[in-house]
This record gives structure tokens, C-alpha cells and sequence, in this order.
């Protein structure tokens, strides 16, 4: 045995066969009606098939999911409210101090600015790739009061960033613990994966986890990374030198498919 599983699911009275780690991430999927298995790596291909082996009934196709065809893409007329596109780095963030700004006087500073003060560093630094052929999505939300604080799609794949303001602070990495400072430990790469595979489940494609954090006086990565990367604020357009994963006719029509609220609404 390869240590995954298969786990069976009907959506929208489709069935499908997911192909998770004994972590819970999503790896890969069968689709019975299409006779076709949709890897999100094609380094877990042999394990897939030995996993879903049992299950299948005739031949099938394997490979990486498709992009949404142009029948999916009439969905970009879009009404105003369902295009998150106009969403600004933190736009969540912007709305709660809006509606609630708390008192004018605070023995600690409200968190959500902080928050918002590295979305929007972090936010700025992406939207510059656009000139590189890249889109960012900010502010995504998802069912349950989560969100993706931002999503790149470009010639190297698409992100998910999770961004945490660390501003004069010393940050520890120990894959899954995350510690800023004096603060106690939080394992908080688990939640950046799980937000990951949120997203590739909305966009039938494989969505990377990158931790960026905002401002840190020093970042100590104590042991190789597990399926995510940490960078810092002024690291994340380095993401422009990578390529080679997305035509540019594939990155609009998974921008086209992202920007709709609608895409989100059953992850």
C-alpha cells in the first residue's frame, strides 16, 4: 500500500473518486462519466493508479485537469457583484474597519490594520507582475468565513498567499509550526495547504501554498518544506522567473473562471 486513499463524492450529480494523502490533501481525482483521471502532479501518477486501480472499469485517460472551455468562460459577463477582480489587496479587511473602526483609543493596535497593512504590501507587490503576464485576485472568500487573501495566476502556476504581517520580527519555520517572535507556535502552514487545496478543488487545477510574510527582521527555515513555499513581502515577484506550467491562453481562462464568486461557493 501507498498510504493514499480514495474517497468517493457526488456533486452537482456528478461522481467522482478523490485521491487523497493520509494528510487529507487532494492529489488527484476520477471522473467515472469521463473515463479520465486528473493528476494535479504528475510525480504521484504510479501511486494514483495503483490507488484507484480497483475502481476502474475500462480504459482511461490520464493527465493533468483542463482548463475551463469557452462554454465555462461565457460566464464572464458577469454582474458587478459576482466579479471579484475589483477586489483591493485586504478588501475584507477595508469593509469590517468600515463598518466597525473600533474605538479611537487602544491600548494595542487593532489587528485587522495590521493585517490589512501587509495585504496590502504583499497585494502591490503581485498586481506589479501583471506586466509579466500574471493576475492576482485579492480577497477571496469562502464559505464559512474564510478566505484566500490572494490568488496569482501566471506563466508558473497559480499561488495561493497567505499573507502575516511580521513587521521587526524574528519568524521560525518548523513545517507545519510557524512562530513569530515571542508568540507560542501555530501551525499555521497547515491552514496555507488547506486553503491551497480549497482553491485547486473550486479550479480543478493544482493551486501552490506560498506563505509571504510582511516586514520580518529575519526568517529561520529549520528543515525542508513540505508542498509550500515562505517568502518574504519583497520576495513574492520573484515569482515573475517562473514559467513553463501555464499557456497564456490557459492563465485567462483560469482568471476568467476565479473571478467569479460563483466558482467559490461549494469549496
Amino acid at each position: 500500500m501507498n498510504g493514499l486513499r480514495v474517497i468517493p463524492t457526488v456533486s452537482h450529480g456528478q461522481e467522482r473518486l478523490y485521491v487523497c494523502r493520509t494528510d487529507g490533501r487532494n492529489i488527484a481525482w476520477y471522473d467515472r462519466e469521463a473515463a479520465r483521471i486528473n493528476l494535479l502532479s504528475d510525480d504521484e501518477r504510479e501511486g494514483v493508479l495503483e490507488a484507484l486501480g480497483p475502481f476502474l472499469t475500462g480504459p482511461v485517460a490520464v493527465g493533468p485537469p483542463p482548463v475551463p472551455t469557452p462554454a465555462e468562460l461565457a460566464r464572464l459577463a458577469l454582474h458587478p457583484d459576482d466579479d471579484l477582480a475589483p477586489n483591493r489587496p485586504g478588501e475584507a479587511l477595508i469593509v469590517s474597519l468600515d463598518r466597525d473602526p473600533g474605538p479611537p483609543h487602544r491600548l494595542r493596535p487593532d489587528p485587522r490594520r495590521r493585517a490589512l497593512t501587509a495585504e496590502a504590501a504583499v497585494g502591490e507587490a503581485l498586481d506589479r507582475l501583471d506586466g509579466a503576464g500574471w493576475h492576482t485576485l485579492h480577497s477571496i472568500p469562502l464559505p464559512g468565513g474564510d478566505r484566500v487573501h490572494h490568488l496569482a495566476i501566471g506563466p508558473g502556476g497559480l499561488f495561493a498567499v497567505h499573507t502575516v504581517y511580521a513587521r521587526k520580527q524574528r519568524v521560525t519555520v518548523a513545517d507545519p509550526m510557524v512562530t513569530l517572535g515571542r508568540r507560542d507556535p501555530e501551525p499555521l502552514l497547515r491552514r496555507v495547504r488547506a486553503t491551497a487545496d480549497r482553491a485547486s478543488y473550486a479550479l480543478t487545477a493544482e493551486v501552490r501554498p506560498l506563505l509571504a510574510l510582511h516586514a520580518p527582521t529575519d526568517v529561520n527555515i529549520t528543515a525542508p518544506l513540505r508542498a509550500v513555499r515562505v517568502l518574504r513581502d519583497t520576495e513574492v515577484e520573484s515569482l515573475s522567473r517562473t514559467g513553463g506550467v501555464l499557456k497564456p491562453a490557459d492563465v485567462e481562462a483560469l482568471h476568467a473562471m476565479a473571478r467569479d464568486r460563483g466558482t467559490w461557493g461549494r469549496v
